[in-house]
């Protein structure tokens, strides 16, 4: 690697890498809100092993002229904190890139530009001053305004006394002194344009967007076993809990955070319940007492990999099929896949409004990658209307009411003169046991009848690219942003991309879709294309190529440019 003066004008790639405990996450949180606030567009995301201290962990941040939202492999500048982080990233190196480090730390053949952060944290009075003195040398290379790193330094550390606050604020100036020598000295030069507009933009992770977007459905209650990565959802409720009068319950386990969902349905409440793959298998006889109940409930569903605990602070879509076939029996659900954190807040709280109308059990898809995810954005659609479905009972109310759509009128228990009987047993339309065979197959045909207005008003997919396309790309969930920004990049008029937040029932629109292109390609991140699957259950068609990545990494933008290349040549 050739040491040399290096210039980024539109866009570049800096990955930190440490192992746990050295304050990785500390220098991403600090790192993407300082270089929001001066204007730049920032993407950032993360990915780290399963273990409280060791092993490596690294975090992308990704700026540029445009607003990026996904993530790439290249790395421009890296800052490794410890003598493994190379070798941790070293596929993702190229001869181009520069790395900062301490030379005396680092055991390695790379050419590094040595900046000794241990020894000038040590100085000042710890180590685990290191990782701000990263942040000083990267604020300087962008040459921000040091007053917007001390000013936030001085938010962050405001209850941990002012001893704390000066030592961080003077490895700030420290490192922002060393880094303005590399960039006068012409080292290095990062000259990303910054633009007044974005210091209004909203910036959001995906973990807040899908708690914002609980609320804007009007939730009022959340029950959660911790699980990574979705006790994000869990915590930030929980800390919006008195202004946004929410009630919070951290149950013994999932089969207690799954009921007591139900049970605040039952009463009147919006509830949502939080977890991940493994707790998600344990609620499967909740999510079934919610068909027979048709009581609504949402669960967020945070997809990591499988079998078991598998690679717990990973990402994956392999939990597709787990919400589609969970639950003993028949009876209608609907599943919704967040895609970008600008729809989310719309689509979960659109989540609750799907599950009170039709009194059904919605999933809301996400994955650690999408939750973890942070970038700038000014598209977010506030003006949600919420519509409670509950009537007030009288005395000859019945909850299981026999009616031509399938939907009887909903209850809650005191709203009414009316005796609000639900039952896990097959029930008449009273809510009292029954075995009759008439009645039985009645109940069961009235909550299948639901799932053809479901099917109906099912929402359409996102559809981006020329009408005239040959080539057709199909994805769903979060690799939305990834597949977008290497289909823009392939510049193909022959390339139309479909993606879907709907993924069961999936929308009719699929069929003409398909029969329309010439090939078909699906991109999913898991091994055995499940929602290739369901597509030809629902079409009878199958994909002439699959994409596929299960290692725990999300899809990096080249990767798929060179994919998408190889299946359609060119």
């Amino acid at each position: 690697m050739k040491n040399k003066k290096s210039i980024f004008n539109n866009e570049v790639s800096i990955v930190l890498c440490g192992e746990a405990g050295q304050g990785i996450k500390t220098i991403e949180s600090i790192l993407v809100n300082i270089l929001k606030k001066s204007g730049l567009n920032v993407f950032a995301t993360k990915e780290y092993m399963s273990r409280i201290r060791g092993g490596s962990n690294s975090t992308e941040i990704r700026v540029s002229n445009k607003n990026v939202k996904a993530m790439i492999k290249r790395i421009d500048i890296l800052i490794p904190l410890d003598d493994k982080a190379i070798n941790h990233v070293k596929d993702r190196i190229n001869n181009e890139t520069i790395i900062i480090s301490d030379r005396d730390l680092i055991k390695s053949d790379y050419k590094i530009i040595n900046i000794p952060f241990f020894q000038i944290a040590k100085e000042i009075g710890n180590t685990i001053f290191a990782n701000v003195i990263a942040c000083g040398v990267i604020l300087a290379l962008f040459k921000g305004d040091i007053n917007i790193l001390k000013n936030y330094l001085i938010h962050k550390f405001e209850k941990k006394g002012k001893n704390i606050i000066d030592k961080n604020i003077e490895s700030a100036i420290k490192g922002y002194e060393l880094g303005e020598k590399l960039y006068n000295e012409g080292v290095i030069q990062l000259n990303i344009k910054s633009d007044s507009k974005i210091l209004n933009h909203y910036f959001l992770n995906g973990t807040e967007a899908v708690g914002y977007g609980a609320l804007a459905g009007n939730c009022n209650f959340i029950s959660s076993y911790p699980m990574s990565p979705s006790t994000g959802v869990l915590t930030f409720l929980s800390e919006h809990s008195k202004e946004m009068e929410v009630v919070v319950e951290q149950a013994e386990d999932e089969i207690a955070a799954v009921n007591m969902g139900l049970g605040a349905w039952y009463a009147g409440a919006r509830a949502l319940v939080t977890t991940s793959g493994g707790g998600f298998a344990l609620m499967g006889e909740g999510i079934s007492l919610s068909g027979i109940l048709e009581t609504p409930v949402v669960i967020h569903l945070a997809q990591r990999p499988g079998p078991a605990t598998g690679l717990p602070t990973r990402t994956e879509q392999g939990d597709l099929e787990l919400a589609l076939y969970s639950g003993h029996g028949e009876f209608p659900r609907i599943i919704l896949a967040c895609y970008n954190i600008e729809s989310t807040i719309k689509l979960t709280s659109t989540a609750f409004d799907l599950a009170d109308k039709y009194q059904v059990p919605v999933v809301i898809l996400t994955d650690q990658y999408f939750l973890d995810s942070y970038y700038n954005t000014g598209k977010i659609d506030f003006n949600i209307k919420n519509e409670d479905y509950f009537i007030k009972t009288d005395k000859d109310y019945k909850r299981y009411q026999f009616t031509k759509n399938g939907i009887s009128p909903r209850g809650i228990p005191g709203f009414g003169n009316g005796l609000v009987m639900v039952d896990s047993d097959e029930h008449d339309e009273s809510g009292r046991i029954t075995e009759d065979e008439k009645v039985r197959n009645q109940m069961v045909e009235k909550r299948l009848k639901k799932l053809e207005l479901i099917n109906k008003s099912s929402l359409r997919p996102i559809f981006i690219g020329s009408k005239n396309y040959k080539i057709l790309i199909v994805g769903w969930g979060s690799t939305y942003n990834s597949i977008k920004e290497a289909v823009d990049k392939l510049n193909n008029s022959e390339i139309g991309y479909l993606h879907f937040n709907q993924v069961y029932p999936i929308n009719d629109s699929i069929n003409d879709y398909l029969k329309k292109a010439k090939k078909t390609i699906i991109i999913e991140n898991n091994a055995t294309a499940q929602f290739a699957k369901l597509i030809k259950i629902k079409t009878g068609m199958d994909f002439d190529y699959k994409i596929l990545k299960y290692s725990g990494i999300q899809f990096y933008v080249e990767e798929l440019v060179s994919k998408i290349k190889d299946v359609i040549g060119g």
